[in-house]
């Protein structure tokens, strides 16, 4: 049998860590008592602890983990009251081996009416009352890893959006340095076609290149815009863009994506409700008695709640089945969980390779540059030679830009996938 977990109220999901100053006013009371957390007088749950023992990757006190903290304090899902309903079942049906009780009331032939009590008690169910409970216990297993790979997502989406306005501000300010220098160039054209010594395709050519990178500067600005006003609208606070750096490239803990221990959670309550099903189709043993004004009595009865016929053994045959469905299903996550790991996990040594060569192609091509611009002074290069390449060099700085925030998203997605954007005490 699993155990319950103890839920103090929907809110109580979250102590955030300490924020800045912008997000603390914004930042509302939560309990310091996990969802996860369970009754001492219960059995232990081997999922509910895994959940439990999750650790933040997001750097302590980082503009990231203030960003995280914020969005789960905001958070008012529809998973947590999934999780405190499921709770209340699971206590409902924890004390289901007790005797029954209820009245009994009836109208006889010649008008008596006839009270009672009528007092049951299930001597032996083909482990129906266990079953019941576990199935109860595996519920709440359920809605604890729904609730973890909901708030996992919810802070995943908060931080995606900081990045983007991140990745707007950046690539703005090197679209900025790269616009003054090309208006720089620009006076140095205009100067020469009034001095008769280049022409006016020249001064096109290089108001071409201001264009198409102030269209891009202002692109970037709009998407920093645009994801901060969706952040603020998301989490009720307005942030500063403050530098976050790509996580450290470090293995990530040996944990079991979300969706697998969520397999297993739904195995484990499969099996309860099949074992609850072949109960029903077997008689079981059930003792009664009746205490009424008419006398007392009492009864041994024999029976169950669908019948015997025919169809019983292939009905029995069916439910064992889907024990080995559940089983195979478990396996088909687990699979799943360990392709998307890999696949994670090359993709963000991909991008740390990316980005080292677009800073490095960025560094060569400011050389070249330089190289080019002193050679245009010695008369051995073209103005527009030397906007080409400098031109070129910002756009490598570009793509640098994109291959950080790039990685650090993939770093992000995968610690989404394993519950690792938020401490699992702190759920």
């Amino acid at each position: 049998m699993f155990s319950v977990p103890h839920l103090d109220s929907a809110e109580s999901f979250l102590k955030p860590k300490p924020a800045s100053e912008a997000a603390s006013a914004a930042t509302p009371e939560v309990s310091k008592r996990s969802s996860f957390a369970q009754d001492e007088a219960k059995a232990e749950s081997e999922i509910l602890n895994t959940l439990l023992a999750r650790r933040s990757v997001l750097p302590a006190d980082s503009a990231l983990s203030e960003v995280s903290d914020v969005a789960l304090a905001s958070s008012r899902r529809a998973a947590e009251a999934e999780l405190q309903t499921a709770r209340l079942r699971a206590e409902a049906e924890d004390k289901n081996w007790l005797p029954t009780i209820g009245p009994e009331i009836s109208l006889t032939s010649l008008g008596d009416v006839i009270a009672g009590l009528v007092l049951e008690q299930v001597l032996y169910d083909h482990g129906r009352k266990k079953a019941e409970r576990a199935y109860a216990a595996a519920d709440v297993e359920v809605a604890a890893v729904t609730l973890s790979q909901d708030l996992n997502e919810r802070s995943f989406t908060a931080l995606a959006l900081y990045i983007k306005g991140l990745r707007g501000q950046e690539r703005a300010k090197v679209g900025a340095g790269g616009l003054k220098q090309l208006k720089h160039f620009e006076r140095i054209v205009q100067g020469r076609i009034d001095g008769g010594v280049s022409n006016k395709g020249d001064l096109r050519m290089v108001r071409t290149k201001i264009q198409t990178l102030d269209t891009r500067n202002d692109t970037a600005r709009e998407d920093a815009a645009t994801a901060i006003s969706e952040l603020q609208a998301m989490t009720g606070t307005r942030f500063a863009l403050t530098p976050a750096a790509p996580l450290p490239n470090q293995a990530y803990p040996a944990v079991e994506p979300l969706e697998v221990v969520k397999a297993r959670a739904e195995a484990d309550r499969a099996v309860a409700l099949a074992t609850v099903e072949r109960a029903r189709q077997l008689p079981g043993l059930t003792a009664g008695a009746s205490l009424t004004t008419d006398g007392n009595s009492g009864s041994l009865n024999v029976g169950n709640d669908v019948g015997l016929g025919l169809g019983t053994g292939a009905r029995l045959k069916a439910i064992e089945a889907s024990k080995d469905i559940a089983a195979r299903q478990v396996d088909e996550a687990r699979e799943d969980g360990d392709r998307l790991r890999k696949r994670l996990e090359s993709n963000i040594q991909s991008l740390s390779r990316q980005e080292a060569e677009a800073q490095n192609l960025a560094q060569e091509g400011r050389k070249t540059y330089k190289l080019f611009e002193a050679q245009f002074r010695a008369g051995q290069r073209s103005v527009l030679e030397v906007v080409d390449v400098y031109e070129q060099s910002v756009l490598r700085d570009l793509d640098r830009v994109d291959a950080k925030y790039d990685r650090l998203l993939a770093q992000l997605e995968l610690a989404r996938d394993l519950g690792l954007l938020a401490d699992g005490d702190a759920i």
